[in-house]
């Protein structure tokens, strides 16, 4: 019976330790590689659930609520930052700054107008997204990898929708409908993107980690 989407052997849990051939050397996908992995594709599924609810709402029952859901969302794409595999760790580090600056802005932002009137703040005053935007271009650094790592086409559409929605919308070169719109297919993407990471091997999200060991100075040695 083979390896299941998170490199599990049903019902038995963690699969065997495999060996590859990398760039620089030999390297080991381990246990814990795997719950990392596990873990990655898990928290981006919340981001994308998270997402996708919170502009159903909005566009379904109104935006007073619908702030709440970047709560999990914000929460998910962190978790997912964290567990991500990066091979440059200046650009893994900086998707991580800009999800902390979008979450200070998200909550002065809230701190400031209000919970109702949170996300009809940003919708009135274009200039707010300076506040969250870091947040979301987090989320759009994410989507650039992988697209660059797996050449997923939901994963393009989300790294060019998310950024063209908010800085349209900033310039005042987009109105509200065609910004919703892009929001809505942007959320879509991001959860397609989540739902089929769980079809792929665990060590595809691994990358060669004798890369990693090369970039880190260190000699690549088959323990790794």
């Amino acid at each position: 019976m083979g390896e299941n989407s998170w490199g599990f052997m049903p019902g038995t849990g963690p699969s065997p330790e495999k060996e590859f051939d990398g760039l620089y050397g030999r390297y080991r996908i381990t246990v814990s590689d795997q719950l990392e992995v596990q873990r990655y594709r898990i928290a981006l599924l919340l981001c994308g659930l998270s997402f996708t609810a919170g502009i159903c709402q909005w566009l379904i029952l109104g935006p007073e609520l619908a702030w709440l859901w970047l709560l999990p969302m914000a929460t998910g794409l962190g978790l997912a930052l964290n567990w991500i595999h990066i091979y440059l760790r200046p650009l893994h580090l900086g998707l991580q700054m800009f999800w902390a600056f979008g979450c200070l802005g998200a909550t002065f932002l809230l701190w400031k107008v209000g919970s109702s009137a949170m996300l009809t703040t940003l919708s009135s005053q274009p200039k707010w997204i300076w506040a969250i935007g870091p947040l979301f271009a987090a989320l759009t650094g994410v989507g650039f990898k992988e697209f660059f790592c797996f050449r997923r086409p939901e994963a393009v559409g989300l790294t060019l929708m998310v950024p063209t929605a908010l800085l349209g919308y900033l310039s005042g070169v987009l109105n509200g409908s065609i910004v919703m719109g892009l929001l809505v297919i942007s959320a879509a993407l991001l959860l397609i993107m989540a739902l089929r990471k769980f079809g792929m091997e665990a060590a595809a999200d691994v990358g060669d980690k004798s890369v990693f060991a090369y970039l880190d100075g260190q000699l690549p040695a088959d323990a790794l």
